[in-house]
């Protein structure tokens, strides 16, 4: 196992931004858990969203005198295969795990966990991300208390796949899902919580980047900044549906025949063996327009490069069909640029429908919003910041730290994680915040 180190956060550098209710209930859970050791393990350090929520919590939680570490769990070639498959089956891909597979799936993580074991490594809360590291628990001796985040869009699971991994998913002591629709049959609901992640304002992909300077960024990429661009910032990934967002382009096109289309992928999670075969799929249905725009390279596109494409896109697109949250979605609206989304899961949860974004459910009906947006500047205005606005009472850093302190604290306590957790960010709440 290795742990992934970070750098400095303060909560105070995040006033103004957040209301002060946020940040004063905060201090004061952090005061009452000062010393708790908790460890976050997951399965890659960068690429993902995971990554990005912990590259942030993890040293907002060390600033407030918690002793929180982040580990990984050793890339493997064979296990990546099987849990990308798992990742696949949760969100309703058919299939099933062979005994092989199990097998696999089980030696590598009995292998992490004995090696923490070995380096004498201990904590008092363990919060377990996503299914790779789902069996961890099971190998965890004297593990005190135990978390499984799943992040993922679980609306359908594959029934087979799900029934397999409750036998794990009932050793632990919580759950957090981000969706009610989540919640697995079965799965006792006193121990389930339920927030939503969230993005940190004062990361560099989400620092206030002036249009200009983003223009100038997007430029030097080969956009040209006098016509009209759309773009999807999203993982290589067939949940994603980049297929779809070339023929929504390609519907819209007949109606701005200037629009150019940015699909902005990087390749950079070890734990995702199947977005270069995805890449190869989107660049030949691309084929040889001039105007589709497609980046994968990490060292040409960064985080100010992705900043600067959501901030001087004038729609971003993020037309996934299963969606746990998308990180990308509350980026773009944090910046104040109209969002269309597939209307699923955690998009839904995000966007309300022709207030702070649009929901579609096909490549027409999201030609027909973007064609809307560049044709009325005023709405686009008006949803960009009825978006932002949604995104900073309900979606910025310091209200995940908070929900994160409520539940280790109905842990050290033994209480309901419900009452423990924040009040569910539903449609209703979303709805309530931005009307």
């Amino acid at each position: 196992m290795q742990e992934v180190l970070t750098s400095g956060r303060q909560l105070r550098d995040y006033s103004g931004l957040v209301s002060e209710e946020i940040l004063s209930e905060t201090e004061n859970l952090a005061d009452r858990l000062k010393g708790l050791c908790v460890i976050h393990i997951n399965a890659t350090p960068h690429g993902g969203g995971v990554a990005e929520i912990l590259n942030s919590l993890i040293p907002l939680c060390q600033s407030l005198g918690i002793d929180a570490e982040w580990h990984i769990i050793p890339p493997d070639e064979s296990f990546i295969a099987v849990t990308k498959g798992l990742h696949n089956y949760l969100q309703g891909s058919p299939g099933y795990l062979t005994e092989e597979q199990m097998r696999i799936y089980m030696a590598h993580n009995q292998k992490a966990a004995l090696e923490l074991k070995s380096k004498s490594v201990s904590a008092d809360v363990w919060v377990i991300h996503d299914p790779q590291v789902l069996p961890m628990v099971n190998f965890l001796a004297d593990a005190g208390k135990t978390v499984w985040n799943c992040h993922i869009d679980t609306t359908e699971p594959n029934e087979f796949v799900r029934d397999i991994l409750m036998s794990f998913i009932n050793h632990y002591h919580r759950v957090i899902f981000t969706l009610e629709q989540y919640l697995f049959e079965g799965l006792s609901r006193d121990k389930v919580c339920i927030f939503a992640p969230a993005i940190d304002p004062l990361s560099r992909k989400n620092l206030n980047l002036p249009l200009a300077a983003a223009k100038e960024v997007l430029s030097g990429l080969g956009i040209d900044s006098t016509r009209p661009l759309i773009a999807q910032v999203s993982r290589f990934d067939q949940w994603k549906d980049p297929w779809g967002v070339i023929d929504t382009y390609r519907m819209a096109t007949k109606s701005v025949p200037d629009l150019q289309l940015a699909l902005v992928g990087v390749l950079a999670a070890q734990d995702d063996p199947d977005a270069r075969d995805i890449l190869r799929s989107v660049e030949e249905y691309a084929g040889d327009d001039p105007d589709i725009h497609i980046f994968f390279d990490p060292s040409i596109v960064a985080d100010q490069e992705v900043n600067a494409f959501q901030t001087a896109s004038d729609v971003v697109v993020q037309k996934s069909v299963r969606e746990g949250f998308g990180l990308t979605v509350a980026e773009a609206m944090w910046k104040g640029t109209p969002v269309v989304g597939g209307d699923c899961g955690g998009i839904r949860l995000q966007i309300r429908d022709g207030e702070t974004g649009f929901l579609v459910s096909s490549p027409e009906e999201c030609a027909s919003r973007i064609i809307t947006l560049l044709k009325h500047s005023d709405l686009a205005r008006r949803i960009g910041q009825a978006g932002r606005e949604s995104v900073r009472q309900n979606f910025l850093m310091p209200r995940l730290l908070r929900d994160h302190l409520r539940l280790y604290a109905s842990l050290v306590a033994g209480g309901n994680p419900i009452e423990a957790s924040m009040p569910l960010h539903n449609e209703e709440k979303v709805a309530a915040t931005v009307s």
